[in-house]
């Protein structure tokens, strides 16, 4: 039986499994003389590798792009557009889960949990003590949420439940979402002012690109942490450093970096007062599972010349 070659990028078994034997899976490539390249007819791209338009031109047989996650700053779209190549990405399916991570590290950060944790594995702890790491309280305090989009939704929603006071910032006001989470819009810079919790939610765009960075750390309060679970170049990463080496703000977490990953012996990897994560922001069983059915649907799709069901743009 002929099968289809792909070209991806180290898809995980789940993925292989789910593919089934109607596709020849070639390894990544990126030079000219690729017989990846030369023979792929469509790419999945599983660990966001750059596909740009020199690229997409070394495929001569390339018909589809199908991206692993929402995020597609790594694909030339309208490079992938000029040549009429597809390109599909998988929307809705993480938003919980991704929420679910933005609070995860909104509790780490506040409640102390990772130097917590470390602490309580260590030679040191041998007396309980009231005193020891007092954290910040999150329930009833001020969340201000940068990007209300399906993702900042479900985060707007988890903070209801904890009684927080919501206020978000969009390019355009959400009226709906005002009455469904009694969110109140401000400007960027007075949402910075006001919180106590300030949680990135936005899309990577030439707009958001260092959207945080040293003015903006200035104007936030002391007592403020930043959680970042949209893209790693949405924050300054100097003047991240900058802002938790002199406290102009009190911590941060945040699930994804500029470069990702950090080298080894960046200095941010050395500061308590930073709660980081690989990445994981949809890494939970059902939410990948469902990832990886959409981008194959995508393929299949566009392999045989049909509309995506998830199409970008």
């Amino acid at each position: 039986m002929s099968r289809t070659p792909v070209m991806a990028d180290k898809l995980p078994p789940l993925f292989l499994e789910l593919l089934g034997e109607d596709f020849e899976i070639l390894p990544w490539a990126t030079s000219a003389d690729s017989d990846s390249l030369r023979r792929a007819e469509a790419f999945i791209t599983y660990g966001h590798p750059r596909v740009d338009g020199p690229l997409m031109d070394f495929a001569p047989n390339l018909k589809v792009v199908s991206n692993h996650g929402v995020g597609v700053d790594h694909i030339g779209l309208a490079a992938a557009a000029d040549r009429n190549i597809p390109v599909g990405n998988t929307p809705g399916c993480l938003d919980g889960s991704t929420a679910d991570m933005t609070f995860a590290l909104i509790l780490a950060t506040a409640r102390n949990v990772v130097i917590g944790d470390r602490y309580a594995r260590s030679p040191e702890f041998t007396v309980y003590e009231p005193s020891l790491l007092i954290g910040k309280e999150v329930h009833g305090s001020t969340l201000g949420i940068v990007g209300l989009g399906r993702i900042g939704k479900q985060v707007a929603r988890r903070a209801s439940a904890f009684d927080m006071r919501i206020l978000y910032h969009n390019r355009r006001r959400d009226p709906v979402a005002e009455a469904e989470f009694s969110a109140e819009y401000r400007s960027l810079n007075d949402l910075l002012a006001e919180s106590d919790f300030v949680a990135l939610n936005c899309p990577l765009t030439a707009e958001t690109t260092n959207l945080i960075s040293t003015a903006q750390f200035a104007l936030m309060k002391p007592s403020a942490m930043l959680i970042n679970m949209s893209r790693g170049a949405v924050v300054d990463t100097d003047a991240l450093y900058a802002a938790l080496r002199t406290g102009r703000i009190a911590g941060a977490g945040v699930d994804v970096t500029q470069p990702e990953p950090l080298p080894r012996d960046h200095p941010l990897l050395a500061m308590q007062n930073l709660v980081l994560t690989p990445h994981l922001g949809s890494a939970s069983d059902r939410t990948r599972r469902r990832m990886i059915e959409m981008s194959i649907e995508n393929l299949r799709a566009g392999l045989a010349g049909r509309s995506l069901p998830y199409r970008v743009g």
